[in-house]
């Protein structure tokens, strides 16, 4: 058995290719075990014995043209459509419905009102088909494409299953003593006449546009950003923080701040990322409890939606982004998952209706260009 992840940074033209063919990834009970790691890191939403974080130990490392996805019979295509195929680790994920995501929403938003936490996200899941002839690396080329702003990863490995993703959020991303990360939360559909919204990419901050952002939105996003600073502080020397500003992902946009710092001891880096991980953005607050909560009452196993994936490098460059707009594929289908932040002022239909535009991401690549 083998295990593989291939990936294209935000704007980047070549994506990054990862074979691990001796033995199987290494399993982690905690993201604390990360600290002196490196290869490609799958972390689940909370780590435990059936979704532990796993690091695969690449002994190929390719850079691919994102036109060459799709086209020759290079050697390394057979080589990952062989451990596409082969068996994964398999739980059948319960999809949500409308009933039983009103119920988990009567139940989070009570918790709000009743004090227990200032926010917490509830998730959902939908099963869907893609079209016949539509294979992974087709999907993730298309992802490429259409998404230039976001991470894109399709990871396969028999203890985390294959998973597609193209999201937005930073978790960590630095060398050295120079680190990064992101507060994102907050979100909008775009509106026909709103797509051009900095098309084409730009890395630069864009303002806030003419979107008018409600108070629910603006205080979801506050709240990420305070915990982040407040994070950072227990290992940073040095915190800059600028924004918010309106960035779009995919056909949505988002209220965003950067944080960038300077670390001390970057060798530390798994003590770091238990204090940010998960951030406010796919959990709540307060933290732990909230995890808890979701554990204990969310109708949906997240299994590694939510979690974090991407490069880890001693010597190279690390780049952990949140596993936000992804979905497991299996040989029936695939399993899409979605979630938003619940709130006094959250209301059922809003946050339903936010949800469903956040699967779109993944949606409108399972199906043949028309």
């Amino acid at each position: 058995m083998g295990a593989f992840a291939i990936f294209r940074l935000p704007y980047e033209e070549q994506c990054q290719l990862m074979i691990q063919q001796e033995g199987q990834p290494e399993e982690l009970p905690s993201v604390s075990s990360l600290s002196g790691k490196e290869g490609f890191v799958m972390a689940p939403f909370a780590a435990d014995k059936r979704y532990p974080v796993i690091v695969i130990h690449p002994d190929t490392t390719l850079d691919i043209d994102i036109d060459d996805l799709e086209e020759g019979q290079q050697p390394w295509r057979e080589t990952l459509e062989n451990i596409l195929a082969e068996p994964k680790q398999h739980e059948k994920v319960r999809k949500s419905s409308y009933s039983n995501y009103s119920i988990d929403f009567a139940n989070f938003h009570s918790q709000v009102l009743e004090g227990e936490f200032s926010k917490i996200v509830l998730a959902r899941c939908v099963r869907e088909r893609y079209d016949e002839g539509r294979t992974p690396l087709m999907m993730f080329a298309d992802a490429c494409r259409r998404y230039p702003r976001m991470f894109v990863a399709l990871i396969s490995a028999w203890r985390c299953g294959t998973w597609l993703m193209a999201t937005p959020e930073v978790l960590l991303e630095g060398l050295d003593k120079q680190w990064a990360t992101m507060s994102l939360a907050g979100t909008m559909a775009l509106e026909e006449s709103q797509l051009d919204f900095d098309d084409p990419p730009s890395r630069e901050p864009v303002g806030r546009y003419d979107f008018k952002w409600d108070i629910k939105n603006i205080q979801e996003q506050r709240f990420v950003s305070t915990y982040i600073t407040e994070s950072l502080e227990q290992v940073a020397d040095f915190i800059e923080e600028k924004g918010p500003y309106t960035v779009r992902a995919g056909k949505l946009v988002h209220l965003r701040s950067d944080f960038n710092f300077t670390m001390s001891h970057p060798e530390d880096i798994g003590r770091l990322l238990t204090i940010l991980y998960p951030t406010p953005a796919v959990c709540g607050l307060p933290k732990d409890n909230a995890r808890d909560f979701i554990l204990r009452n969310e109708f949906t196993s997240r299994q590694y939606y939510s979690g974090f994936a991407g490069p880890m490098g001693r010597d190279t460059a690390t780049h952990l982004y949140v596993s936000l707009r992804c979905m497991r594929m299996d040989e029936e289908g695939c399993s899409l998952f979605a979630g938003g932040g619940i709130m006094a002022g959250s209301e059922l239909e809003v946050e339903w209706k936010e949800t469903e535009d956040k699967m779109c991401t993944m949606k409108d690549i399972m199906h043949t260009k028309q």
